[in-house]
This record gives structure tokens, C-alpha cells and sequence, in this order.
């Protein structure tokens, strides 16, 4: 998993599943540090699985509780896909993709 800052945003690239979450999970907690409002961009997120869902959910919640916010960019539709198996599509705020 390549994760990439770029300001608030966090571009993630590579398979996002149980072996790099914690990984992932530290670099949101540190952007929200930083920001009140962050975005997570996985359009280059080849792989997704409920774990990294699951700690997307949780890491969205956690920062609502302290007054910030998380943004999902850039959802495919295997991330979209998940987030609708899950049942955590409601749980999170994902960016509608602008329309020329």
C-alpha cells in the first residue's frame, strides 16, 4: 500500500485489506490531526476488504466525534461495491464525482 499526502488529501494506491490497515488508519488519525476536513482518495485502490471498510467507518465516526471530517474520493466500483455489502455506505460520505 502506497499512501501519498497531497495537503488534506490522502491518496492511497495498491490493495487496501487487513495486512495494511494500521498503516492506513495512522496516516488518516495524523491528516486529521492536521485538518478539520480530509479527503481519502482511493481511485487507485485495486483491492478493498471488509476489514479496511470497517476502519474507513470507524476512522469517519471518530472524526465526527471531534469535529472534523472525512471524505471518501474516487470510490470504483469494487470500493462502492463493498461499501454497499457492508451495509456502512451510511456511515460514510462519499464525494459524487463532478459531472462535465
Amino acid at each position: 500500500m502506497d499512501i501519498v499526502t497531497d495537503g488534506s488529501t490522502l491518496a492511497l494506491r495498491g490493495e487496501l485489506d487487513a495486512r495494511s490497515t494500521w498503516e492506513v488508519r495512522a496516516a488518516i488519525y495524523a491528516q486529521l490531526d492536521r485538518y478539520d476536513d480530509a479527503v481519502l482518495d482511493l481511485s487507485e485502490v485495486t483491492l478493498i476488504d471488509l476489514v479496511a471498510i470497517r476502519m474507513i467507518a470507524v476512522a469517519t465516526r471518530r472524526a465526527a466525534s471531534a469535529g472534523h471530517h472525512l471524505t471518501l474520493r474516487g470510490c470504483g466500483p469494487s470500493v462502492r461495491r463493498m461499501l454497499h455489502l457492508s451495509k456502512m455506505r451510511r456511515m460514510v460520505e462519499v464525494e459524487h464525482a463532478a459531472t462535465a
